[in-house]
């Protein structure tokens, strides 16, 4: 594993090991051995290739899901931690594709490939993006209080997730879907699919309490949810 765990709120990682590592600023807490750090820039483009207006509108938007970052190198020891908010690391070393909004990522190794998507397009180029996508990205942001965009992170490497009150596992691959509260969704890993869905009818209205949303998940791979309902 690059990253080790060395309680549930810090992360440490060996750069001679791991190589450079990308972090949200104001992260790193302490470091022994020859470290460098510099700014680093921010991720590439969207996945909505072709949308004309919408594709112009997401990369203004952008910088709404981007955090300022700073790259670790050289031949030391770096501990990572962010106000003391609970992580959790996700080995991405068999590869794959991991979404989470910016916020909730401390760190990652600089070899993933890093990318702003549609929060509703499918992983892996499939269906539901597009102009539709869009906009059902900007309903799901209202309602949820998350963006029209998530960062995704693509390839061989590792990643830190940050969560209030610890950070828990789910499969998702089953006969039935996982669905989750929004605002405890963290992340997913794989060729997961996310839909915002509704419990609201004109027979329930004012009677669902925090539960209206629902964020359905389907596929196959792994969500990270929080033990929390609170926003970073």
């Amino acid at each position: 594993m690059v990253f080790t765990q060395v309680n549930n709120k810090v992360v440490r990682v060996e750069l001679a090991r791991s190589g450079p590592v990308i972090a949200r600023r104001g992260a790193m807490l302490f470091y022994t051995g020859l470290v460098q750090f510099s700014p680093h820039g921010a991720p590439g483009g969207t996945g909505n290739a072709g949308l004309g207006g919408v594709a112009a509108m997401a990369g203004r938007m952008m910088q709404g899901e981007h955090e300022a970052t700073m790259v670790a190198q050289g031949d030391g020891v770096v501990h990572y931690g962010f106000k003391g908010l609970d992580t959790h690391i996700v080995d991405m070393s068999a590869g794959g594709e991991l979404r989470v909004e910016a916020s909730r990522l401390l760190a990652h190794t600089s070899g993933l490939q890093s990318s702003i998507v549609s929060a509703t397009s499918a992983p892996q180029g499939g269906g539901g993006g597009g102009l539709m996508g869009a906009l059902r990205g900007a309903a799901s942001g209202m309602a949820t209080g998350s963006g029209m965009f998530t960062t995704q992170l693509s390839g061989y490497g590792a990643a830190v997730l940050l969560g209030h009150g610890g950070i828990f596992e789910l499969q998702v691959g089953g006969p039935a879907p996982v669905v989750v509260d929004p605002q405890a969704f963290v992340a997913s890993y794989g060729p997961v699919r996310t839909e915002l869905r509704s419990n609201v009818s004109w027979r329930n209205v004012g009677r669902t309490g925090g539960e209206a949303m629902q964020l359905e998940c389907t596929g196959q791979g792994v969500v990270y949810v929080q033990a929390s309902e609170e926003k970073l």
